[in-house]
């Protein structure tokens, strides 16, 4: 007969310690949970999201992809060592999702110039600004926090979609089959040992900066997908 354990025992123990980047998606949680659930992806998935939601949805990626590159390359500069050095230029050097964007905005029926002269939202504007300023007044480390949460989160999409099927509109299937196929799987990875090296060596104000960034970031990404469910545009 198997036993209960007894509730003073507490959760079994764990020979490995908890990882920093561990830690801030445990207490990013919820916020995550948020983006998961959002009814746009569900909408996605079932095939009942309007083609305009998704055009916008696309453009304002393509803008937002501009300024994380951007960040990126802010923060090689700050590069504390030859290794960080290295896998920070491979971020730079290898845009994962462009080909992907090219393709979904010609299927889309919208051209690179259409895009390049939009107006970025209100919400992205917040967000791509947070990720610039970020990367040019805090160090490496910080800038890598707030990096982090795009490609782990479209990562962790990608898993569900597997779990979720193929969405019923083929433009929106051709999106998810990139996530759901792992493509981002080696640049979480990545952006991860950069966080958990940082803050190896970081001080408790310097850790206490790069949770602020990556919680700032996950939210924004959720406000990134809310405002593409609701077309937002500027009020006046």
């Amino acid at each position: 007969m198997r036993r209960r354990p007894s509730p003073e025992a507490g959760p079994p123990l764990s020979s490995e310690p908890v990882s920093f980047s561990q830690r801030l998606h445990d207490e990013a949680a919820p916020i995550w949970t948020a983006i998961f659930t959002h009814p746009f992806l569900r909408a996605l998935v079932d095939g009942t999201l309007p083609i305009e939601s998704f055009r916008y949805f696309l453009a304002q990626d393509y803008r937002y992809l501009e300024a994380f590159g951007r960040a990126v390359a802010l923060a090689l500069a700050k590069a504390p060592d030859t290794t960080a050095l290295h896998r920070l230029v491979a971020r730079v050097t290898t845009p994962i999702e462009r080909p992907l964007h090219a393709h979904l905005l010609d299927l889309a029926g919208l051209s690179a110039d259409e895009v390049e002269a939009l107006e970025p939202a209100p919400a992205n504007l917040a967000y791509m600004n947070h990720l610039l300023a970020t990367a040019a007044l805090g160090d490496a480390g910080v800038a890598a926090a707030a990096l982090l949460p795009c490609p782990w989160t479209y990562h962790l999409i990608g898993e569900r979609m597997a779990e979720w099927g193929t969405p019923r509109e083929p433009l929106y299937a051709e999106w998810a089959s990139f996530y759901a196929s792992g493509m981002l799987a080696e640049s979480t990875r990545a952006w991860r040992e950069l966080v958990d090296e940082a803050a190896a060596t970081a001080s408790e104000a310097e850790c206490r900066a790069m949770r602020r960034a990556f919680l700032r970031s996950s939210r924004y990404e959720y406000l990134f997908w809310d405002a593409a469910y609701r077309r937002e545009g500027w009020p006046v």
